[in-house]
């Protein structure tokens, strides 16, 4: 399936803000909305956006309703999460059944949002795992990465070079660039929605989890195949955990559990839970290059 890359964004093009999985609050989507309409660009908050029900943002047909006119609204050219959490997977088979193809349009987020970038992905089109409204509101839409995301946006591809790490191992590949939070992925494994292809060049990354849950992921990923199918890895922030007894840092256990494979890896990139992160175009070729002098993540 050849993959679709939504149009760039032009002025006066509407954005969706939504959400997908957790409860969020109104002022972390409102406080965005000017930094976007500087651009030329025309946000809407979604009916359901602060519905709440439980742990989530409204029932799953509250939600989904959302999704759906969204990705039906010709109007809307992109559609950016309001925040993460848990609950996307409540919405995929019903999502599948929209024609998501015959007109594509960008989504944007990351954290539990893995899971609509695994139906993109399934789909053949391809999405933005970046920063969502929260972050673009607390820095204003000034730093790097709300900035590297409006780039992307407007039609451009970009270029990172990260510092090295001790545990990289060098190397230089091209591939499909795929990936997002570990437990989301590893949850979808064997789904429709399995983003884990032959050819990617894979990043992960996670938060609140302990070592030996992660390290349970990654040999999932190792008996499954997946890690020995991978042309290159992505070692992302994994944040808001403690050592044990077993490994010092998860860093230490990833290390160890992908010392078999030969393919490069790069450690501690700025990508996940953390204000350093990085907007990468999954479902699209890209050029990982790891070498002495640092990390290059070449999408253009």
């Amino acid at each position: 399936m050849k993959t679709l890359i939504p149009a760039p964004l032009k002025k006066g093009d509407r954005i969706a803000v939504l959400s997908p999985a957790g409860i969020t609050r109104p002022q972390n989507v409102y406080r965005a909305l000017p930094y976007l309409q500087e651009r030329g660009w025309e946000p809407y908050v979604c009916p359901n956006a602060f519905q709440r029900h439980g742990t989530f943002s409204g029932t799953p047909e509250q939600r989904y309703s959302d999704l759906e006119q969204a990705f039906l609204d010709g109007s809307t050219r992109a559609i950016l999460c309001s925040r993460g959490g848990y609950g996307v997977v409540h919405l995929l088979e019903r999502l599948s059944r929209l024609p998501l193809r015959d007109d594509p349009k960008w989504v944007i987020g990351y954290s539990d949002i893995s899971a609509l970038h695994g139906l993109m992905a399934s789909k053949g089109i391809a999405s933005i795992h970046s920063p969502m409204a929260k972050h673009i509101a607390d820095h204003e839409g000034a730093d790097p990465y709300s900035r590297s995301l409006f780039d992307i946006l407007d039609g451009n591809r970009p270029v990172y070079k990260v510092e090295s790490h001790p545990y990289n191992r060098h190397g230089e590949v091209k591939g499909t660039l795929l990936g997002g939070n570990l437990a989301v992925l590893t949850g979808l494994i064997g789904t429709p929605y399995d983003i884990l292809r032959p050819d990617t060049v894979m990043f992960i990354e996670d938060v609140s989890e302990p070592i030996y849950k992660i390290e349970r992921m990654m040999y999932t990923l190792r008996l499954s195949g997946v890690l020995s199918r991978l042309k290159g890895l992505i070692v992302g922030r994994f944040t808001e955990y403690s050592g044990d007894v077993d490994n010092d840092s998860m860093e230490d256990m990833i290390k160890r559990v992908v010392e078999p494979y030969s393919f490069p890896v790069a450690f501690n990139v700025p990508v996940g839970h953390v204000d350093e992160n990085l907007p990468l175009i999954e479902g699209v070729p890209v050029k990982f290059t790891v070498g002495a002098s640092g990390v290059v993540i070449d999408q253009s």
